[in-house]
């Protein structure tokens, strides 16, 4: 098992934007205080606490556009029982995540 973090100001300002999207209210999805971060952080997902052997599917998937201008896909995950489990971050060409994106330059509609 991998050693937990605290988690993030900005990942959840982003969780929260996310859920907002969809009419959703955060209240009712709570952020663990700690995470686990996936590949060292090196893209910026992470686990939220859920049961990862209950993947439920995708609650949203957005894009971002990091500062190197490659796309980043942003996906936001729930487990069988409702609760967030991941805030995966993929970028395409698999190099590390330069900016931390903010919710403003999310492009929705993927």
């Amino acid at each position: 098992m991998r050693e937990k973090r605290p988690v993030r100001e900005n990942e959840i300002t982003l969780i929260h934007a996310l859920l907002k999207s969809l009419d959703l209210n955060p209240d009712n999805y709570p952020v663990d205080d700690l995470v686990d971060e996936y590949e060292g952080g090196k893209m910026g997902s992470i686990s939220l606490g859920g049961n990862p052997d209950a993947y439920a599917g995708d609650l949203i998937r957005v894009e971002y556009i990091d500062s190197d201008q490659t796309p980043v896909v942003i996906t936001l995950t729930q487990d069988d029982q409702g609760r967030l489990l991941d805030l995966d971050f993929w970028k395409v060409d698999f190099s590390k995540l330069l900016d931390y994106p903010t919710p403003d330059q999310i492009i929705f509609g993927i």
